[in-house]
């Protein structure tokens, strides 16, 4: 879920608490009924007010339509893959398994220690992103070439789809502890 969306859903669910709160004490009569018609009137009395609560209504409207939105659009976004047709039928290949089988080949690689994959799919073909953590006791030009190389003909011979760009990004190198013990 993204940053925005979070944002949203934590405000909207701190109004509606609000409201459940003002409901329950109406329900138990822990709030005398003068009190909120008198809130009532005074909302439709002062046109500042009786302004600001419809513009919350309509934020919380569009809030609504927003989570609803995506609660439906989420279930797709889950299930993405790469659907290809066959004399025998359908195939149906997750993004989940690609970027394993990417990572999988990937990790052949002497000098990777840390690894992250994200497929793209678009009718050219996949793209391949991998963000890799490295001991740095190889050239990184040299790796980087062969990871490359390896993903791409591993994803391309497993699964018949054609790879058009494997892209490697070098986040870290980390160092290799070389503990030296002395004998006395």
């Amino acid at each position: 879920m993204r940053v925005v969306d979070k944002l949203l859903l934590f405000l909207y669910s701190i109004v509606i608490g609000v409201i459940s709160v003002i409901l329950v004490c109406l329900g138990f009569n822990w709030l005398r009924i003068e009190m909120a018609a008198d809130a009532l009137r005074e909302i439709y009395q002062r046109d500042a007010v009786s302004i600001t609560v419809g513009v919350i209504g309509i934020v919380l409207f569009l809030m609504s339509l927003r989570f609803f939105y995506v609660s439906l659009a989420r279930g797709a976004a889950n299930s993405q893959s790469i659907d290809q047709r066959t004399e025998f039928g359908d195939i149906r290949i997750s993004m989940e398994t690609i970027e394993n089988l990417a990572l999988k080949a990937a990790a052949k690689g002497k000098g990777i220690k840390d690894l992250r994959a994200r497929v793209r799919a678009s009718d050219e073909g996949l793209e391949i992103i991998l963000r890799a953590v490295i001991d740095g006791e190889h050239a990184i030009p040299a790796l980087t070439e062969e990871i490359q190389r390896v993903v791409k003909t591993h994803i391309e011979d497993i699964t018949g789809i054609p790879v058009m760009n494997v892209a490697v990004f070098v986040a870290n190198v980390i160092q290799t502890n070389t503990i030296k013990s002395r004998v006395e």
